[in-house]
C-alpha cells in the first residue's frame, strides 16, 4: 500500500468581498517532492484560465497514469518505445444521477517504437493492458477511451 498526499491552500485576499461571482479562485498545490502548482477553478466558474484547474488535472493523471503504465508493459515484453505523445479530453457535463462530473475521458496516444512497431491488434492488446492497470483509470467512474493515433 502507498499513501500520497498534497497542501491545497487559497486565501482570501485582503478587502475583496467573499460572494460567489466575486472571490479569487487562484490557489496552490503543493507537493511532497516542493513542486508547486498554480492551480484555479475552470474560467467557467469564475477561475483564472492561465492556471490548472481540478478538471484539468484529473484528465492529465489520467493520461499520465496510462503512458507510464503502458511504458512498464512495453519494457517487460523488450519492446523499446522512443517516444510516447499524447493529447487526452475530458468531457464535463451532467451524469446520469444529476451532478456534474468528468462524464468521459478520450486518450490519442502516439507512439513511436524503436525497431519492429506491433501490429494494430498487439497495440491495442498492450493500450487494455495499460488501462486494466492503470490506478487512475481504476479510480474514476468516467467512461475512458483510448484512440490511438
Amino acid at each position: 500500500m502507498s499513501e500520497y498526499g498534497a497542501s491545497v491552500a487559497w486565501h482570501l485576499q485582503p478587502g475583496t468581498p467573499f460572494e460567489y461571482e466575486q472571490f479569487n479562485r487562484d490557489h496552490e498545490w503543493t507537493f511532497a517532492g516542493g513542486e508547486v502548482v498554480q492551480a484555479s477553478a475552470s474560467p467557467e466558474y469564475y477561475g483564472c484560465s492561465n492556471r490548472v484547474n481540478p478538471d484539468e488535472a484529473v484528465i492529465a493523471a489520467t493520461a499520465s497514469c496510462h503512458m507510464l503504465t503502458f511504458l512498464s508493459i512495453a519494457a517487460k515484453q523488450g519492446l523499446t518505445v522512443l517516444s510516447y505523445i499524447d493529447q487526452p479530453a475530458g468531457t464535463v457535463e451532467k451524469s446520469g444521477d444529476g451532478h456534474m462530473a468528468i462524464t468521459r475521458i478520450v486518450l490519442r496516444p502516439r507512439v513511436v517504437f524503436d525497431g519492429e512497431e506491433p501490429d494494430g491488434p498487439a497495440l491495442e492488446k498492450l493500450h487494455a493492458s495499460a488501462h486494466r492497470n492503470c490506478f487512475v483509470a481504476n479510480s474514476l467512474k468516467a467512461e475512458i477511451r483510448i484512440e490511438p493515433a
